[in-house]
């Protein structure tokens, strides 16, 4: 994780050329969640008659993402999007690992705050919604309706594959403790926003440059020189030592009280990170598990389709909240 005088040290706006006009303006704070200080951002103000809508962004992600889609929304509503432990402004604690559990605890300290006992809308991308589709099958009583962009889980593993898997786990500890796993850093934040539109070709200049000053901060390296990094630890990219589990994913799903509605970009994101160990079709599989689930597509989107596609988005994510 960086540390706290690189993530103080955020991009000021007119450092950012082209930048994305925000239609509406969030604000932040910092919440006590555990033992760490939970940045989360905040849009409206909250209703004695509609529920907070709480999204959930995906890895190496944070809150501000979400921005291009409460832009387009066309209800004004209370709006909830943390920045995950170890990612934003949000430390991680100085740990060496993440774990899944520790997603559903943080949330569930979140809705503490900002819901009580009232039932949310749930919105997760990538991760986010694989945490939101599980968060639904632990705490059902709390979720009024769930959106999972692109939450697929994982490729389906094997008891076999344990002990091997636990040794590749301690292999990438002692790298990470080496410096051999540290994240990217830039000369500029203009590299920062190449880099997303690298990974995003559908990714405007305008929304790359506002990105990259939330997505990343400032500082100076030992030799003197400024340059840009990613606000996010390395240590996410550490693998899970257990193996996935298939059966208690599915077991998850099937306590889901909530009405979900699973949606999915036109571009196949299975082909480039799983090949054929996952596929689409296994995932529609085990969507059977949800009592209540509805599918969708957006196209003319890959993964981030929240940042591609921010108006269909926002219209699938009202439309369903609304019936």
């Amino acid at each position: 994780m960086l540390s706290r005088e690189w993530r103080r040290n955020i991009a000021p706006a007119s450092m950012i050329r082209r930048m994305y006009q925000v239609l509406r303006p969030s604000r932040t704070e910092f919440v006590p969640v555990r033992k760490l200080s939970y940045h989360v951002r905040l849009w409206g103000e909250p209703s004695s008659t509609q529920p907070p809508l709480v999204l959930l962004h995906g890895w190496m992600d944070v809150g501000a993402s979400w921005q291009f889609v409460v832009d387009a929304m066309a209800q004004q509503r209370f709006i909830v999007a943390p920045d995950w432990r170890g990612f934003g402004l949000t430390h991680g604690g100085d740990v060496d690992n993440y774990w899944m559990p520790d997603y559903l605890a943080d949330l569930d300290w979140l809705l503490d705050h900002y819901a009580g006992d009232r039932p949310v809308d749930l919105v997760g991308h990538s991760m986010g919604g694989n945490i939101a589709m599980h968060y639904g099958g632990v705490r059902q009583q709390r979720v009024r309706r769930l959106v999972n962009f692109e939450g697929f889980g994982m490729p389906r593993r094997t008891p076999e594959e344990a002990p091997t898997r636990y040794g590749k786990w301690i292999d990438e500890l002692k790298r990470l403790h080496d410096g051999k796993m540290a994240l990217a850093r830039y000369d500029s934040i203009d590299g920062v926003s190449r880099r997303l539109m690298k990974t995003n070709p559908r990714l405007t200049q305008d929304k790359a440059d506002w990105l990259a000053g939330h997505w990343s901060a400032s500082g100076t390296d030992a030799d003197g020189s400024q340059r840009w990094a990613i606000l996010g630890d390395a240590a996410h990219k550490i693998i899970n030592a257990n193996i996935f589990r298939v059966d208690e994913t599915l077991a998850l799903y099937a306590r889901i009280s909530a009405p979900v509605l699973a949606v999915e970009a036109s571009d196949d994101s299975f082909k480039g990170w799983w090949g054929t160990s996952y596929s689409l079709d296994e995932y529609h599989e085990r969507l059977k598990s949800v009592p209540d689930v509805q599918l969708a597509r957006v196209d003319d989107a890959g993964h981030m389709l929240h940042h591609d596609q921010p108006a269909r988005a926002a219209a699938l994510i009202e439309e369903f909240f609304a019936r």
